[in-house]
């Protein structure tokens, strides 16, 4: 018997309003294109060369303290500053085709332990809270003076990561950033129409199914998504109603850890390799009153056949909408079963 997802077909998402092609008949073709190389390099604890490393000097001068937990500095190449010049505008016909605003920031780096060769799923549970605690804090602390912070990780070389050193980062500015805005503005209209937070009710809708869940702990779910566009993409979101991670109880902390280093134990057991992803934290801004909001983590993870071929997002993707291969429900099925300890402690 077909299944009813075998052919091609498209999906919406509702979350920013877009719809995403699924052609699943694509998996069978032959590969001969680009695959990527140092998949697995071993990493020392420490590295003398790392400027991400305790005691070790940055650009400038600067040297790292000692730390032992999460390190958090401002970012020595920030592509963002906190008072701006306002931008001169030399356009001046048909001026609202050549708009230029002013946009106020500050970018840090968030080291996420002081052992060079750890990621996420590697670390203890304790030192993954630790994390989320970090995030919580540079999120109170920005969020007083910017509208939005952007806490994410680009993980691994085939995201652009130009350091393997596990860390994070968090740019904070006085604007809503195009995909925030799609977010709320589709949020908004769901929670007029419906009474409640859009992704809290996809959420139980995942759980009913139960298609694509991929984990589930008293506090926190692990999706990919319906329409996800990436192959592996995951939405991590809260069971209760949660606008902000700094609205999260102590339990829910402690479970997000928790359910942090199995998804990414998941990911890096798929295809035996330490997972390259980007992901980020999307929150209501904190002072401003949003019913609508619904915290979430959204995870991108490119690779799609093993660890050396990733997805491109090239040609029709870039010029007509979203395509994926892989259907999620396929996707979630494999993921499923992987192991959740992480290949590197099985002996």
């Amino acid at each position: 018997m077909t299944n009813k997802y075998d052919s091609p077909h498209r999906r919406h998402n509702p979350l920013k309003g877009e719809w995403v092609l699924v052609s699943p008949r694509r998996m069978t073709r032959p590969w001969q294109g680009q695959t990527e190389t140092e998949v697995n390099r071993e990493l020392p604890e420490y590295d003398s060369g790392c400027y991400l490393c305790p005691g070790n000097e940055r650009t400038g001068g600067i040297l790292n303290p000692d730390y032992s937990g999460t390190f958090v500095f401002t970012n020595d190449f920030s592509a963002l500053i906190e008072a701006p010049p306002k931008p001169i505008d030399k356009e001046t016909n048909h001026a609202e085709l050549f708009l230029s605003k002013e946009v106020s920031g500050t970018c840090r780096v968030i080291c996420f332990s002081p052992n060079h060769r750890l990621s996420l799923p590697e670390m203890e549970t304790s030192e993954i809270l630790e994390v989320v605690k970090t995030w919580i804090d540079q999120t109170l602390e920005l969020g007083e003076t910017y509208r939005w912070v952007q806490i994410f990780e680009n993980k691994g070389e085939a995201m652009g990561c130009s350091n393997p050193h596990p860390h994070g980062q968090v740019w904070a500015t006085n604007v809503l950033p195009t995909e925030a805005e799609k977010e709320q503005q589709s949020q908004k209209q769901y929670y007029d129409e419906h009474g409640e937070p859009l992704l809290y009710h996809y959420a139980q809708s995942e759980i009913e199914s139960g298609n694509r869940v991929i984990e589930q702990n008293s506090s926190w779910l692990a999706v990919l998504p319906y329409w996800a566009t990436w192959p592996f993409e995951m939405l991590l979101l809260p069971l209760r109603a949660t606008q902000r991670l700094s609205d999260l109880k102590p339990k829910e902390q402690e479970d997000l850890s928790e359910i942090l280093k199995l998804i990414l134990t998941r990911y890096d057991n798929l295809f035996q390799t330490s997972f390259p992803y980007s992901m980020g934290w999307h929150s209501a801004p904190l002072k401003e009153q949003s019913p609508f909001w619904q915290l979430h983590a959204h995870f991108y993870p490119p690779l799609l056949r093993s660890a050396e071929v990733k997805k491109f997002m090239v040609g029709y993707e870039l010029l007509a909408e979203a395509q994926r291969d892989l259907t999620p429900e396929e996707a979630t099925e494999r993921l499923r079963e992987q192991a959740v300890l992480h290949y590197n402690q099985i002996s």
